[in-house]
């Protein structure tokens, strides 16, 4: 009997797993999508404008995470 329960309790763990990722996905699909008609929707100038200014706040961002570096004596 213990051996049946496990069975079934991993089966169920499989199953919401492969649903987990077909979830996943259609999630990256709907951002990737999401993402071009913006991009269409405001053209490539723009674009570049908005993607250059991203790149700039993570630089940022790295920045402020770094630790600072101390002289080991």
């Amino acid at each position: 009997m213990p051996q049946n329960k496990l069975k079934q309790k991993v089966e169920l763990l499989t199953k919401t797993v492969k649903q987990l990722i077909e979830d996943f996905i259609k999630l990256d699909s709907m951002a990737r999508g999401t993402l071009t008609a913006f991009q269409l929707h405001i053209g490539e100038e723009d674009w570049k404008k908005v993607l250059k200014e991203l790149q700039e706040r993570e630089s940022e961002a790295q920045k402020e995470n770094e630790p600072e570096k101390k002289l080991e004596l």
